[in-house]
């Protein structure tokens, strides 16, 4: 549905070119959510923007269905919506009324009340269907300009941090919302975010860029796995002569915790567990408890930039 071949976009000023996109490449297949992450400035929004025809790139080619986007921007607009960074995605003095009206009308179309108030219903706006945006919360006026999008009822979604600035209620509350949105209209969605509950929740795939480049570009489950059962904490007494021979044997990280001491450990497979267990009996350490660390996707997602940095 969606393909990104080499795009660069360079910004020129007086003392020098700032690359903000350097040769990015993907595809997302009809129905995909994928999740793009990156630090602040690493080039999320200016891709968004280059594929919504905000922006024209220095070079590189963007192809929607199997059209070119640079060539054909009228097709860009009837085949994206978007949802872009901040709240000013929705016109203030309009009601949530007025603004799905006035939405769909841009598409030509005139919206039908059972899709209007399906909308309403599935971003809990009911009770404010007659109240300007100007006066909802800063998690409705997310909603609404999520509601927004879908009303232009186009194949293509792009969410550029559409939970930024929210509280924790409002941001779970918009994620559930976004997720039963991919589940139930199979659009297809490109989401940039800082949010990880989003990524978990809502994409199958996961982008990661950083100055420009992509790090890396995998499923979710995959990205998880890199983690997922190698991390454990041990809490076990404390025994100085025994913890030094078991860091330097395992390169584990230790930390004391009064008479106790908190031992962190990567393990690569079941034999290696066993063995780090025996390895503690032998020098006589006793093991109040055992738990797996659940994987991290911030720490997944910061790990593997840092490495792309040492390159």
């Amino acid at each position: 549905m969606l393909e990104v071949q080499d795009l660069v976009k360079v910004y020129e000023n007086k003392n020098k070119n700032i690359r903000a996109i350097d040769g990015i490449s993907f595809k997302i297949r009809e129905g995909g959510a994928v999740g793009i992450l990156g630090p602040n400035g690493a080039g999320k929004t200016t891709t968004i923007k280059c594929i919504c025809d905000l922006i024209i790139p220095t070079s590189g080619m963007i192809t929607l269905n199997g059209v070119d986007t640079l060539k054909h921007p009228s097709f860009v607009a009837s085949s994206i919506s978007a949802v872009l960074e901040g709240n000013r995605n929705i016109y203030w003095r309009l009601t949530a009324e007025q603004n799905l009206e006035f939405f769909a009308g841009l598409m030509g179309r005139t919206v039908e009340k059972d899709r209007m108030d399906e909308l309403i219903k599935n971003f809990d706006l009911a009770e404010k269907r007659k109240t300007q945006a100007r006066f909802l919360s800063r998690g409705m006026q997310q909603k609404l300009a999520v509601a927004c999008a879908l009303i232009k009822n186009t194949p293509v979604l792009l969410l550029d941090e559409p939970t930024l600035g929210l509280d924790v209620v409002s941001s779970h509350s918009l994620r559930k919302h976004i997720k039963e949105m991919v589940t139930k209209s199979k659009k297809t969605l490109l989401l940039s975010t800082h949010d990880m509950g989003v990524v978990k929740e809502v994409c199958d795939r996961v982008i990661i860029i950083n100055h420009g480049k992509i790090v890396t570009d995998d499923s979710v489950n995959n990205l998880l796995s890199l983690f997922r059962t190698r991390s454990y904490r041990f809490l076990i007494e404390n025994n100085p002569g025994a913890i030094d021979a078991i860091k330097r044997e395992f390169g584990v990280s230790v930390k004391p915790l009064n008479k106790k001491v908190e031992v962190l450990v990567n393990i690569y497979n079941s034999d290696q567990f066993y063995e780090f267990t025996e390895r503690l009996k032998s020098y006589g350490c006793k093991i109040d408890s055992v738990e797996e660390i659940n994987p991290d996707f911030e720490e997944i997602f910061m790990k593997l930039v840092e490495e792309k940095d040492e390159q």
